[in-house]
């Protein structure tokens, strides 16, 4: 499992920057805030995404896509649980596999491999049959909002 401590921190934080979001770095053996699975997952109080180094990278991501959904009126709200809604949980699950290609030694075939191995769980059976071949509604859903075409800048 790729955790925080394998990639550069300043390129996700600089990645999270661009949303507007924050990524507050947890030191080891603390409790990480806002953690909705608990340690060591990702946790969100409003724009911010909290996070150890042995922190899983598709959990920090999976988190920050939460945020990154919601509108900002939303998003402000936010203290560990993020939505309780289907469409922004699928959303969110297709945009975190679409931004950790933009990590550096991250990328979206390891990130789909570390989502099986921590649980994810598709009808098709797999995160990348999801992705590949039963996420059209998660794709409009993110391109109906701008979040998809925002991803080339």
């Amino acid at each position: 499992m790729l955790c925080l401590r394998d990639v550069a921190f300043g390129d996700v934080s600089a990645l999270l920057a661009r949303y507007d979001l924050q990524l507050a770095h947890v030191e080891a053996d603390t409790p990480i805030p806002g953690s909705y699975w608990g340690d060591p997952e990702a946790g969100v109080i409003g724009a911010t995404v909290y996070a150890r180094d042995d922190t899983p990278v598709h959990s920090l991501l999976h988190e920050a896509c939460h945020l990154i959904v919601l509108p900002p009126q939303r998003r402000v709200l936010v203290h560990t649980d993020a939505t309780d809604s289907v469409e922004e949980e699928d959303a969110t699950c297709y945009l975190q596999i679409v931004l950790a290609d933009a990590l550096p030694g991250v990328g979206s075939e390891r990130l789909m491999g570390d989502m099986d191995a921590w649980g994810y769980s598709f009808r098709l059976g797999s995160t990348r049959a999801w992705f590949e071949r039963d996420a059209e509604d998660a794709r409009s859903w993110l391109q109906q909002r701008g979040l998809l075409p925002a991803l080339a800048a």
